[in-house]
C-alpha cells in the first residue's frame, strides 16, 4: 500500500498551504498510465524526504477545483509549494534523478 498519503479539496489548505514544510504534490488520476510510472518514485521520495518535505498526492478527478485553480492541464504533475504557493512543476513522467534535482533547488533552504 502507499506511504504517501491523499490530500483533496477539503484538507488542501491545511496540509499544503498551510504546511510550514515545503510540500511535494503528485497530481495524478488511477486511469493515468504515466502516473503510475512515477508513483514508486514518489513513494521512495516520500521515505527518503520524510521529516524535511511532506509528499502527497490528489486525484485530478475527485478534486478537480484544485486542479483547475493550479492550471494542471496533464498529467502527472509534481507541484512543489513552499510558503502556500507553488513555486515550480514537473509535468509528465521523468526519471527520479530530475526530480531530486528539483526538490534540492526549489527546497535548497530546507
Amino acid at each position: 500500500m502507499s506511504n504517501v498519503p491523499e490530500t483533496t479539496t477539503a484538507t488542501f489548505k491545511t496540509e499544503v498551504l498551510d504546511s510550514p514544510t515545503p510540500v511535494l504534490i503528485d497530481f495524478w488520476a488511477p486511469w493515468c498510465g504515466p502516473c503510475r510510472m512515477v508513483s514508486p518514485i514518489v513513494e521512495e521520495l516520500a521515505r527518503e524526504y520524510d521529516g524535511k518535505i511532506k509528499v502527497m498526492k490528489l486525484n485530478t478527478d475527485e478534486n478537480m477545483d484544485i486542479a483547475i485553480q493550479y492550471n494542471i492541464l496533464s498529467i502527472p504533475t509534481l507541484g512543489f509549494f513552499k510558503g502556500g504557493q507553488m513555486v515550480d512543476r514537473i509535468i509528465g513522467a521523468v526519471p527520479k534523478k530530475v526530480i531530486v534535482d528539483k526538490i534540492n533547488k526549489v527546497f535548497q533552504s530546507n
